[in-house]
């Protein structure tokens, strides 16, 4: 049963640029996907469908059966409370603790009024504490987020994504800013905690070792349109050529 649905998607920017082109695509619960291809494949315009950060000209996007793009008002927050966000970014508050950016995924739960004084419930903060200790930086909580090397603060960007208690995840080129060990130790939590906590996850990448690592399932962009759909033993560097229409480069990969 397919836990989220692309319905014939298609998003057309003010530009008139169209950046996808018609997608249907079904990912089951508990899968991990990699979206691959160039920028400006449409990547990152396709995981924002799924939250309604971008929403389609045309067709739908399901989750849990729940139709995020007609969703609106209280509707769409409730959808967006299931569904985790990290950022290549990471979008923290720099200049408050490492703590309190990752109870900031505990708001969508909370009155407003909690959130305004920062009066979260203890047992809240003791599971802020617990994520932090899932990503390896237990010992960052009390710490400003700008006292961080880029790999703890994308690592604080998962905790406060895993915070929400979400189903699914989406991670927009959450490596794209990291050296390759950091690299590969996010992609590594990303991955042990989808299958420990059964998390539909999508993520965004450029680099085509690390998706054949790391994916259950690549979908391969290309100028709007999916190009490859399959497992990472199907993703030959022939089959990256094609997405990529061109030869490869060492640029794309992030290696060890």
């Amino acid at each position: 049963m397919a836990h989220i649905r692309f319905n014939d998607v298609e998003v057309v920017y003010r530009t008139g640029l169209k950046a996808l082109k018609g997608v249907t695509l079904e990912i089951p619960r508990g899968q991990f996907v990699v979206v691959v291809g160039l920028s400006g494949a449409g990547k990152s315009t396709l995981i924002r469908t799924v939250n309604s950060l971008v929403v389609p000209t045309k067709g739908s996007v399901t989750v849990n059966d729940v139709n995020v793009t007609a969703s609106r008002g209280g509707a769409l927050r409730r959808a967006r409370s299931d569904i985790g966000m990290i950022f290549q970014t990471f979008n923290l508050v720099k200049r408050s603790s490492v703590l309190r950016n990752v109870l900031a995924g505990r708001l969508g739960d909370l009155p407003a009024w909690r959130g305004v004084l920062g009066a979260f419930p203890r047992e809240d903060v003791a599971y802020a504490h617990d994520c932090l200790a899932r990503v390896g930086i237990p010992e960052k909580a009390f710490v400003r987020a700008d006292a961080l090397s880029g790999g703890q603060q994308q690592r604080v960007g998962i905790a406060r994504a895993l915070a929400q208690k979400p189903s699914v995840m989406l991670a927009d080129e959450p490596v794209a800013s990291l050296d390759p060990p950091t690299s590969h130790a996010v992609m590594s939590d990303l991955k042990r905690i989808a299958r420990e906590d059964g998390i539909t996850t999508i993520v965004n990448l450029h680099f085509i070792d690390m998706a054949r690592d790391y994916a259950d399932r690549i979908i391969g962009m290309r100028d709007g349109v999916v190009v490859f759909d399959g497992t990472p033993d199907e993703a030959t560097d022939a089959v990256f050529e094609e997405i990529y229409g061109r030869p490869l480069e060492s640029k794309d990969l992030r290696g060890a």
